[in-house]
């Protein structure tokens, strides 16, 4: 007879879904109506599936998503946004990660470009793939501060190693010279070897206006724009939509 005490060792082997599935199993009865191998075959289910879910948030933790809940299923589809179904399906399916190619969203002000971005990087982290979230303005000034505290390499490389690296915000306003470089830095070192999500007001033909250096700015946009998959966002303002809905 299983009791207490075998649960906890099970509990102490640190294969915890495994004791609480049996455990379950026990208190239903149906451990009396399956064959042994369908036991253990169900027992060794329920552990993989609490890894993989503890593996997920481990993940979804470390992305710092602005908007935690945010997820491909729950993208609406309205007939006057244009955004295609098909499209973002086959995005989602994330492809694109494994052939290091970017994608580029483009909306006004509201339009649910970040809700996207995030949306496919929390896909992403379903998928067991590193992900990290950031604002453009926050990530210049997050590097401002790691070149004033000596840890700048540090911090610059835990933004290039990372699988999909998401930028919001990006280039929608000016950017001092030295974050431009360290912009560069970020996105080359992605070339052939990670993804990027960049979320903008602005077309890519205009980010030289925000962008002093001419140089820096064809390079940066070169190494973008000729890998990147598009998503041109227009329509309603998602945000009135939605707070419409809940009123």
């Amino acid at each position: 007879m299983l009791t207490d005490e075998h649960f906890a060792k099970l509990k102490s082997f640190r294969i915890t879904a495994f004791g609480s599935r049996l455990r379950e199993m026990v208190a239903d009865g149906s451990l009396s109506q399956m064959t042994t191998e369908e036991v253990i075959a169900e027992l060794i289910c329920a552990e993989e599936e609490a890894k993989y879910s503890r593996k997920v948030l481990k993940l979804h933790g470390a992305a710092r998503f602005a908007q935690p809940t945010a997820c491909m299923e729950d993208v609406i589809y309205l007939p006057d946004r244009s955004l295609d179904k098909d499209y973002m399906q086959r995005l989602a399916h994330l492809n694109f990660l494994e052939e290091h190619d970017h994608i580029i969203i483009v909306s006004e002000t509201g339009c649910g470009k970040s809700f996207i971005a995030q949306a496919l990087g929390n896909a992403a982290c379903r998928a067991l793939k590193t992900v990290r979230y950031i604002r453009h303005p926050d990530l210049c000034r997050e590097l401002n501060i790691a070149r004033k505290a000596n840890t700048y390499y540090e911090v610059i490389k835990a933004f290039e190693k990372v699988d999909l690296l998401i930028i919001d915000d990006f280039f929608t306003e000016p950017v001092p010279e030295a974050n431009v470089t360290d912009t560069f830095e970020i996105v080359e070192s992605r070339v052939d070897r990670g993804s990027l999500i960049v979320a903008s007001l602005i077309e890519p033909d205009q980010w030289h206006m925000r962008i002093k250096t001419k140089t820096l700015a064809d390079s940066i946009i070169d190494r973008i724009v000729h890998r990147s998959l598009f998503i041109d966002l227009t329509g309603p303002n998602m945000r009135e939509h939605l707070a419409k809905m809940r009123a």
